[in-house]
């Protein structure tokens, strides 16, 4: 019976901390898709409030945002289906509600499995928190900045030397833009997997140094998968970074385990 109790607190501990996640995710969504931010002057202060707009809302002026940033100016955004434009906001406002909802996600798991780790697992996902996030964030920005305006320019670049007309719909925007962006933050969690897998002594130092060549081929075999194009140029705009940061994570390992012993 007492097993049986046991069971039923951690699926309602469970359950309270999933309904918190979704009341900030499904909070934070309706809020980007229901209001915009707007800039109200009062004299010469300007102030961003939110303003109720179904239409403009803050997933729209998001979007409004990826297009001036990431399209080249001879390619054109199109809708192409009555119901394009609003689903493309909501998913816009979906992505949004579970980025900015993350800290309460992190709290809320956190809370979860705290009682089952032991101090040592405890302090070692404490130091590897800031970091992991860090490098999530610095991921995302390259490739927003970087990897997807370019990459999106050298494609659309061989239907101008054709003399096509050049187009792209709303949904294939935002999902390449997404999708680019999240696997970007991914791969730069890799000097993270390799200090985790190290510190539960899966491997040791060596093993990262020994197994360099065969890293370096599944890096650029990742880079393949995650790249739309066949190009064969765009992936290394994926594994340069990953083999930087494969190195960066043994310099680390092995600096870490000399210092320790």
């Amino acid at each position: 019976m007492s097993k049986e109790m046991k069971l039923l607190d951690h699926i309602n501990e469970m359950r309270s901390r999933m309904i918190w996640i979704l009341i900030s995710v499904v909070a934070i969504t309706l809020f980007t898709f229901i209001f915009s931010i707007k800039e109200f002057n009062y004299g010469d202060l300007k102030i961003y409030l939110p303003y109720p707009d179904p239409y403009y809302n803050t997933s729209a002026q998001f979007i409004e945002k990826i297009k001036g940033d990431m399209l080249p100016s001879y390619v054109q955004l199109i809708v192409t289906s009555p119901a394009q434009a609003i689903l493309a906001q909501f998913t816009t406002s979906l992505f949004l509600g579970i980025i900015l909802s993350m800290p309460v996600i992190v709290h809320q798991i956190g809370k979860f499995v705290n009682p089952a780790l032991y101090p040592s697992e405890r302090r070692l996902i404490l130091r590897i928190l800031v970091p992991a996030t860090v490098l999530f964030f610095l991921g995302c920005v390259f490739s927003y900045l970087f990897v997807t305006p370019f990459t999106l320019d050298f494609l659309y670049r061989y239907g101008i030397a054709l003399g096509a007309q050049t187009f792209i719909t709303l949904d294939d925007l935002i999902s390449f833009v997404i999708l680019f962006t999240l696997a970007f933050g991914l791969s730069f969690q890799l000097p993270i997997i390799m200090v985790i897998v190290t510190s539960m002594g899966v491997v040791d130092s060596e093993f990262w140094k020994k197994n360099i060549s065969y890293a370096i081929v599944a890096i650029v075999i990742f880079g393949a998968i995650i790249t739309p194009d066949g190009s064969g140029i765009t992936m290394w705009f994926v594994a340069i970074p990953m083999i930087a940061l494969y190195l960066i994570g043994y310099l680390y390992i092995h600096r870490k385990i000399k210092v320790s012993a």
